[in-house]
This record gives structure tokens, C-alpha cells and sequence, in this order.
């Protein structure tokens, strides 16, 4: 049977969508080894602002914003941008890109279970299966941590005491990923994808001011070089702006649970730039956990 050309663009925004995200994802963590979190992800929210001050004129064509459309953008904003950005910019930095991946492998699964859960959308059996992936990934990944901490302990390196922390911390991110997915759909129904993104952009940075404020005013901003601040650049339009454009984009034209499987793009494309712009490896309980967790993924694509 063949798609409907909006509905193939809306799968090409997604993948679009998640692909950016992971890439920016991996890259982050040089940014949060040069800049502290909360000054990154202010930064990242002002520059993001001032390139989206055309998407937040109303356009003619919308209804005022209701007292509940105002509570969904902040909301939208509270838990995919400023809690997302935390879990995430702190998880990244705690732990290696491919462990990050991997565990990111679990966001369709989880949005589907919220989908069902908050927006009614119903649930199959091969979805829950998925979802039992997404878990035995995490499992199969902590082993692989263990093992590998295992082992530079037998060889007397030191080894990082908050790996484990960095995880949860990044599946965090997963949840908020989750939450994230299932408010932007019901906000797509009422605003426009250019407008959703840059009210919930403007929402994180008032969120993100008081701390990016305070880091601001002790950080020696001459220390920090070139090749950052262009990183930061890309990083800021592309995680308030392309993504999240793109994202609201294709979900219109989705349900959440369908939408959500093309957050397999994230993981991958996290993972790929770990190995390949950042010298990382993938160790074989890794690469495991991961096709596991790709494995619940290729499950929820024929969810009904």
C-alpha cells in the first residue's frame, strides 16, 4: 500500500529530526567539558532565541492561546527542554556516547507506553514486547559496564565512580524524551510547528536565566576556544530550532506511538559519532545491548 506524500514527509522530518539530535547529542560532550552545564544550555536557549524572533509572531490564521495551551508550553518546555537538557548534558558528560545510545534506544518504547497512557492511543502486544527490549538492553548494558569497569580495576586504572549515574541520568532524558513527544502532539493540533518551537525555546531560556546568569559572571569566557563556540553554535540551532521544527513537523501528521519509532535515528546516530568523531569503541556486551534495544525498535513499526 502506498503512503500519502504527507505522510512520507512527515517519516522524513522524524528521521531528520533524530538524527540531528543524536549527532548533537555525541558532540556534546566536548561542550560540556569546556562550558558548565547550566551556562551551556542558557547559552545554547539565547542563540536559539534570537535566530527564532521571526517563528514567534502569531500568525493570522491562530486562535489565541488558551489557559490550557499555555500550561502544555510550559509544560513542554519544563520537561523537554530544561529537565531533558539537564539529565542529558549532565548523563553525556558521566558516561561514553555508545552507552548513551544505547540506552536512548528505549525512547520509542517509552512514548508508546505514554501515548497509551495519557493520549489513549492503543497499545499492542509487539509494543509491550518492545518495551521488554528496551529494559533487557539496559540490563545487558549495565553488565557491559560492569565488565569493563571489571577490568581496568585488574589492570590498577582508575575507574570513573559515576558511570552509573550518568546512565540513569540519561534515562532521564528518556522519560522527558517521552513526556516531550505526547505534549508536543496535542500542541500541534491547536499551533504551527515554527510557533510551538520557538515559545517552548523562549520557556527554556527564562528557565535556564537564574543559573546561566550565575555561571555567566564567575566563567573565564577567554579560555574557551574557537572551535567551541562554533560547536555551540550548531548545537544551539540545531537542538532549539531544527529539531524541534522538524519534529513537530512530522508528529502532526502521526500518532505519538508511530511517531516515536523513528527515535531509533537518535541512538544510532549517538553511537555512530561516538565511534567515529570521538575515538570511541563498542565493546561486544555493548553492541548486544544495543541490537536488543534496535530489535524492541523494529517491533513497534507495525503498531496498530
Amino acid at each position: 500500500m502506498r503512503h500519502q506524500p504527507n505522510r512520507l514527509i512527515a517519516y522524513g522530518c522524524l528521521a531528520l529530526s533524530m538524527s540531528l539530535t543524536g549527532s548533537y547529542v555525541a558532540l556534546s560532550k566536548p561542550l560540556v567539558a569546556a562550558l558548565p552545564v547550566f551556562l551551556l544550555a542558557w547559552m545554547r536557549f539565547g542563540i536559539a532565541a534570537i535566530a527564532m524572533l521571526p517563528w514567534l509572531r502569531k500568525p493570522a490564521d491562530e486562535a489565541p492561546l488558551t489557559p490550557q495551551t499555555r500550561r502544555l508550553l510550559f509544560l513542554e518546555s519544563f520537561v523537554g527542554n530544561f529537565l531533558f537538557s539537564i539529565c542529558m548534558l549532565y548523563g553525556v558528560s558521566m558516561t561514553s556516547a555508545v552507552s548513551a545510545g544505547v540506552i536512548l534506544a528505549g525512547i520509542p518504547a517509552v512514548i508508546a507506553l505514554m501515548s497509551w497512557l495519557f493520549l489513549g492511543e492503543r497499545i499492542s502486544r509487539r509494543m509491550w514486547a518492545a518495551a521488554c527490549c528496551a529494559v533487557l538492553g539496559l540490563v545487558v548494558l549495565a553488565l557491559a559496564r560492569a565488565d569493563f569497569f571489571a577490568a581496568r580495576s585488574a589492570a590498577h586504572t582508575p575507574t570513573p565512580p559515576t558511570a552509573w549515574l550518568g546512565n540513569l541520568l540519561v534515562f532521564g532524558a528518556v522519560v522527558c524524551e517521552g513526556g516531550y513527544a505526547v505534549i508536543g502532539k496535542k500542541l500541534t493540533g491547536t499551533l504551527g510547528p515554527k510557533r510551538i518551537s520557538s515559545l517552548i525555546n523562549l520557556w527554556g531560556f527564562v528557565l535556564m536565566t537564574p543559573f546561566g546568569l550565575a555561571m555567566a559572571l564567575q566563567f573565564e569566557f577567554a579560555a574557551v576556544g574557537p572551535g567551541i563556540w562554533v560547536l555551540l553554535v550548531f548545537y544551539a540551532l540545531a537542538a532549539s530550532m531544527g529539531t524541534v521544527w522538524l519534529w513537530m513537523t512530522g508528529t502532526r501528521h502521526l500518532p505519538a506511538a508511530q511517531g516515536g519509532i523513528f527515535t531509533v535515528m537518535l541512538p544510532i546516530s549517538a553511537a555512530l559519532v561516538g565511534v567515529l568523531a570521538l575515538g570511541e569503541t563498542m565493546t561486544g556486551l555493548q553492541l548486544l545491548a544495543f541490537a536488543i534495544a534496535l530489535f524492541g525498535v523494529f517491533l513497534t513499526w507495525n503498531h496498530r
